[in-house]
């Protein structure tokens, strides 16, 4: 199958993965959308919201859609690493023998994840990066295709570990869940106090999912489309030529060169599930705050005007 051919084909999958994954949830288009380019372009997902906007049910159902093996890790405090990549016990041949953890999966849901301690949070980082996990000094490969969508609540902060930068940049997106729309939430009501159970079908196999990733890094991209990318990037760094007044004055600490890989990878996936084979600056401006509103850190002066992440790159827009 050509290319060309391949993302008429991922348009129509796409669309009916959608209309299977709202079976069950209701509302949340942007979210869905922006978990499906990062599954498609390969990357991971941080959902931000406040306890009860079905975040772990969404992220079940979609890997139910994706017809991917799915294990959910609820983050405490007094998580070891060990309870995440697994461990060694003798056998009763006095061996060693190997135990997996729930990190061999396809989709991990990484629940709560800034309620654990920094050595805990970075048990996740070598399977995120490298798709792989070392444990006594043994190497390990995950399956392919491999996620880690992790989710945080962004109001109770006590007893929280917040996410080193090094682990946050290693989400291609932050999605902020915002509550349903008067009329969504009287239809979750009616659809989760009735007997009925939607059944969601499987309509990917885990190769189909790896083959349209790959169909992903083939799009061509245009230079004009990823100098704006790398651009837009630079101009979130206070200390560069090109960032802004609100930035210099906002912005402690700008985005890094991962921000400008994931801006066009997501960029492509944006493209392709639209139908388009090339991306242009319209699909690097449809995913810029997603990428880039976990890679920024504002200071004391934002935070006292009332200054968003989100504003700021609105403006930078």
């Amino acid at each position: 199958m050509s290319d060309v051919a391949a993302i008429d084909n991922l348009v129509v999958r796409h669309k009916e993965l959608k209309q299977e994954i709202s079976k069950v949830i209701i509302g949340q288009e942007t979210v869905v959308e922006q978990i499906l380019i990062s599954v498609f372009a390969g990357g991971h997902a941080l959902l931000i919201g406040v306890p009860g906007l079905a975040k772990t049910l969404m992220v079940n159902t979609i890997s139910q859609a994706l017809g991917l093996q799915f294990k959910r890790i609820q983050f405490t405090p007094d998580l070891m690493p060990s309870d995440i990549l697994g461990s060694e016990i003798l056998d009763e041949n006095r061996n060693f023998k190997f135990i997996k953890g729930p990190v061999f999966s396809n989709i991990i849901l990484a629940d709560e994840i800034n309620r654990t301690p920094p050595k805990t949070q970075a048990a996740l980082l070598e399977a995120m990066q490298e798709r792989s996990v070392t444990v006594s000094g043994n190497h390990y490969k995950l399956d392919l295709p491999y996620f880690v969508l992790a989710t945080q609540n962004p109001i109770e902060q006590e007893g929280t570990y917040p996410l080193p930068e090094a682990q946050l940049d290693r989400f291609m997106f932050a999605i902020n869940l915002e509550y349903p729309t008067f009329e969504e939430e009287v239809n979750v009501v009616k659809a989760t106090t009735s007997d009925h159970k939607p059944q969601v079908n499987a309509l990917f196999t885990a190769q189909e999912i790896i083959d349209f990733q790959q169909l992903v890094r083939r799009i061509p991209v245009a230079d004009n489309v990823i100098e704006y990318a790398v651009n837009l990037v630079g101009k979130t760094r206070p200390k560069s030529d090109k960032a802004p007044d609100i930035v210099k004055e906002y912005i402690d600490w700008g985005a890094g060169p991962r921000a400008s890989q994931n801006l066009i990878l997501a960029a492509k996936t944006h493209a392709a599930v639209h139908g388009k084979y090339s991306p242009d600056i319209e699909d690097v401006k449809a995913v810029a705050a997603g990428i880039l509103r976990h890679r920024i850190i504002k200071n004391y002066k934002a935070e006292a005007e009332g200054y968003t992440e989100d504003s700021i790159i609105e403006k930078l827009l």
